[in-house]
């Protein structure tokens, strides 16, 4: 009988799961009474906290994300909690300075996270240095995690060597980040095994059934050495949203791949989410449209959000028609830009310099900030050089940055402290501040007013403003 490698499963139901079909909308209250039963399953991890519940915490549900996570690492008591960290961008869209970058690192640890997986837009490792140290330093596993993509450049020698590299950067594991759902079956046996023969160290795979082969990606991956998976609790799987939990713990059932996971404790716990997802469906918060598949996700290799951002881009300009033209722009922009994967912001900012590009009825005649950025190196390098003529139509004779982007940000902790030093209430609103400082501000009113009792309606009327 072939050596037993039981595949261990991390847990999305509390951060990517709940964001990628219902826009991080799960308040803490509603994952509280369930920890108890999750935690004796003996998930490898449970991901519960970074991404977009940070921003969500704060915007939508009036909740200080640094409390919510208090309340997890409490709740978990022999199971390990982990986030999702943006590299240089944190959880936020722009670069921060180092001393910001270590701070949060250090404060995410410190308040219960154990395993922080850190990605970067461009897969531009220096993106990625200050937040693996940070992460060690503090105690903390730092897996990276590689933004997959398809493209002349990311050849199966590209991706060995990159794993090679990040495992002399002194990570702790590597993800393979399929953000869009583009990993097919056999492709991944080929990804895994470039990987596994450029590092020894473990490898995990997290995509999305946004295409419809993801349980069949993570089968093949895991018979060729894929040491963990992402899946998430059948009431808020598959969709947009990872495969399911308990279809893939019997999958692996009575194989030398055998998770050991008890269906009975699952069962128990789909059943407590089962009606919230009943909830989510009855008021509009989960649309019927994204537990559908789209193929057009391998046709065009664009991702399910991004196709969905060009069709509202189109029909705001009343240009349904033009969405062929788009498509067929869009990887000719991403040439452009140096190949860069389509993963937020680039595929945002690609996505949006096509739309322009066939609207204006000439190529690059009109420019966006950001495209600009990408094209200044503000973002980082890319893995293929720009086009010089566009670069050049589009930026004029500003000199590119070559450096590390963040080697040029001066320290900004201090300053962020000083701007809202009226409000702090505990040295983690610092951090909130600094990423979001205009959502910050309007909860902390917020907070205040709740504790004084003073017009509490008002301070919620910002909650208003941003309709779910």
């Amino acid at each position: 009988m072939a050596e037993k490698r039981p595949v261990k499963i991390t847990e999305t139901i509390l951060r990517d799961a709940h964001q990628s079909l219902i826009a991080t909308r799960m308040p803490t209250e509603l994952m509280l009474p369930i920890l108890d039963k999750m935690d004796k399953v003996g998930y490898h991890s449970v991901e519960c906290w970074g991404g977009a519940t940070f921003d969500a915490c704060l915007r939508f549900l009036k909740e200080d994300p640094w409390e919510r996570l208090r309340k997890l690492r409490a709740g978990f008591k022999h199971t390990k909690l982990q986030m999702l960290f943006r590299g240089q961008n944190i959880l936020g869209y722009n670069h921060y300075a180092d001393d910001v970058v270590e701070y949060f690192a250090q404060k995410s640890v410190a308040n219960g996270i154990d395993i922080v997986r850190i990605f970067d837009c461009l897969n531009d490792l220096r993106n990625l240095e200050t937040a693996v140290k940070a992460t060690k330093k503090e105690g903390g596993h730092a897996q990276i995690a590689l933004s997959y993509t398809l493209g002349d450049a990311y050849t199966l020698e590209y991706w060995e060597k990159t794993a090679r590299q990040i495992e002399e950067m002194g990570a702790d594991s590597i993800c393979i980040k399929d953000m869009a759902g583009l990993l097919v079956p056999y492709e991944a046996t080929k990804l895994v095994t470039a990987l596994k023969s450029g590092s020894k160290l473990p490898i995990q795979l997290h995509t999305h059934y946004t295409s419809g082969v993801a349980s069949m990606t993570y089968l093949k991956a895991v018979e060729a050495g894929c040491d963990i998976i992402d899946t998430a609790m059948s009431p808020l799987s598959m969709g947009t949203s990872q495969p399911a939990t308990e279809v893939m713990v019997e999958t692996f059932r009575g194989t030398e791949y055998d998770s050991g996971l008890d269906q009975n404790l699952l069962s128990e716990i789909a059943a407590y989410f089962a009606p919230y997802r009943e909830e989510c469906l009855a008021n509009g918060l989960l649309n019927p449209k994204v537990m559908g598949v789209n193929i057009k996700t391998l046709m065009y290799q664009v991702p399910g959000g991004m196709l969905s951002n060009l069709v509202s881009q189109l029909k705001e300009a009343h240009q349904e028609d033009k969405f062929q033209a788009v498509l067929e722009e869009v990887p000719r922009v991403r040439k452009d830009f140096g190949e860069p994967p389509l993963v937020t912001p680039s595929s945002q900012i690609v996505g949006t310099q096509a739309v322009l590009n066939v609207l204006q009825g000439e190529r690059y005649k009109m420019v966006t900030k950001e495209s600009k950025k990408i094209l200044s190196g503000e973002f980082g390098q890319t893995i293929k050089p720009f086009n010089p003529e566009v670069q050049k139509k589009c930026i004029g004779d500003t000199k590119p940055i070559t450096c590390r982007p963040a080697d040029l940000i001066p320290p900004q902790l201090d300053k962020f402290r000083e701007e809202c030093k009226e409000w702090i209430e505990q040295e983690e609103d610092v951090l909130s501040y600094a990423l979001f400082p205009q959502v910050a501000m309007d909860f902390f009113k917020y907070r205040q007013a709740q504790k004084t009792g003073v017009n509490v309606n008002a301070a919620d009327a910002a909650n208003k403003a941003y309709p779910v």
